[in-house]
């Protein structure tokens, strides 16, 4: 080999070397990536059935699941419901916790001050539950003297507060209706008044308990609705446009009908 070519080729590599850490790989597209979709999450109360309860699977089913299913995909968004105390539920919406609210929840104009509910999708009234071997309570005035259970917060809660006095200490507050029921049957209280169609469903459900029901002219017809935060437009208009639809093709009656029975 010539003292030449022992020279250049030392060269030669240095510059392909060079050259070859200088080059760049070109750059491999990328698809843009898909905006993540929006789950709405839906409080709901995990102990209130046939509205909306725990199963054995710990999955909250009954009517108002049901009824937001139907409706999620009526107007097209994915819901996640999210067992959520009844005390303090509106605080979870108004912070964002939420976005929407089932469970039986009656509209109010005090609260109608903090959210904004849907049309009405469902009558109801209060009921009162008594043992079934007391014959002395007849009617709601009957429970003066008595020492009344109630879910808190409720407007069972409410309607108790205007017959015995807000701080009066014969009202025990219970966490569920079926808490201040189970209070009942042990001798806990003296009556229960709560939702008629969760008092209904507990006796059914619970034959054992020996209770009976009290109904009053004198209380009010009450109205379920859907709660959004207060001012989402948007959210509410398709809210009430999807239950509208589910009330016109049918869907809503044959949810009913699976809870409630036929219309009569």
């Amino acid at each position: 080999m010539s003292k030449f070519f022992k020279q250049v080729v030392p060269v030669l590599a240095l510059v392909a070397t060079l050259s070859a850490c200088g080059k760049k790989d070109e750059p491999v597209a990328q698809a843009p990536a898909a905006p993540a979709t929006k789950v709405y999450l839906v409080g709901v109360e995990s102990a209130y059935a046939p509205f909306s309860a725990e199963n054995e699977q710990k999955n909250v089913v009954g009517f108002d699941i049901d009824v937001m299913k139907a409706l999620a995909q009526k107007i097209g968004i994915e819901v996640k419901f999210v067992p959520t105390p009844f005390e303090g539920f509106f605080n979870f919406l108004a912070q964002g916790d939420r976005d929407l609210l089932i469970s039986a929840i009656t509209i109010t104009d005090e609260r109608k001050q903090t959210v904004d509910f849907s049309e009405p999708y469902f009558e109801a009234t209060q009921l009162i539950a008594v043992p079934a071997n007391d014959a002395k309570v007849q009617k709601f005035d009957d429970l003066k003297t008595l020492k009344v259970g109630v879910q808190s917060a409720t407007s069972g809660d409410e309607i108790v507060q205007q017959l015995l006095g807000k701080n009066n200490p014969n009202i025990k507050r219970l966490d569920s209706t079926p808490l201040a029921l189970k209070e009942l049957e042990t001798g806990g209280v003296d009556a229960v008044v709560a939702d008629d169609a969760v008092v209904k469903n507990y006796i059914t459900n619970n034959p054992s308990s020996k209770l009976r029901t009290v109904s009053d002219a004198g209380f009010p017809k009450e109205y379920y609705g859907i709660a959004v935060r207060k001012g989402n437009t948007e959210l509410l208009n398709k809210v009430n446009k999807g239950m509208a639809e589910l009330k016109a093709d049918g869907t809503f009656d044959k949810i009913s009908e699976k809870y409630f029975g036929a219309k009569k």
